[in-house]
């Protein structure tokens, strides 16, 4: 039996996420000494480093436990990870969409705020936003 101290210690966690994990569902919640103490076996190690392998990934601990469900339930779980990893692209792919379309116009106005400033043309407070569209 280790305390959570040394289960953080030994997983690279700190003792506040081992704590949360258990409040989530993630982890059974350990046994405890007479003084109130949590005490956890050296099973609960492997779940906490795929947990924390996981989160890594970007997975949130929503989609962690419905992975750590299916395999408890005897079921493998990887068709189910796929398809949370690819949730994730397609998001990844949108907010670079969105990045590259805000880099595009942060550039045009940096670009017509020049042309202005060279033109001699001046704004009430900085030409650079009040000559930019709004974005709608």
């Amino acid at each position: 039996m280790v305390t959570v101290s040394q289960v953080a210690r030994r997983t690279g966690l700190s003792a506040k996420a081992v704590r949360l994990y258990e409040a989530n569902g993630l982890i059974d919640p350990p046994a405890r000494t007479s003084a109130g103490y949590r005490t956890y076996t050296d099973q609960v190690l492997p779940v906490l480093r795929f947990i924390r392998r996981a989160q890594a990934l970007g997975l949130s601990l929503k989609e962690i436990k419905r992975i750590l469900d299916l395999q408890r339930g005897g079921q493998q779980p990887c068709t189910l990870v796929i398809d949370l990893i690819d949730d994730h692209l397609a998001e990844i792919d949108r907010r670079i969409g969105d990045l590259d379309a805000l880099r595009q116009s942060l550039q045009a106005a940096r670009d017509r705020a020049h042309q202005a400033a060279g033109r001699g043309e001046t704004g009430v407070i900085c030409p650079i936003i009040e000559f930019t569209p709004a974005a709608g």
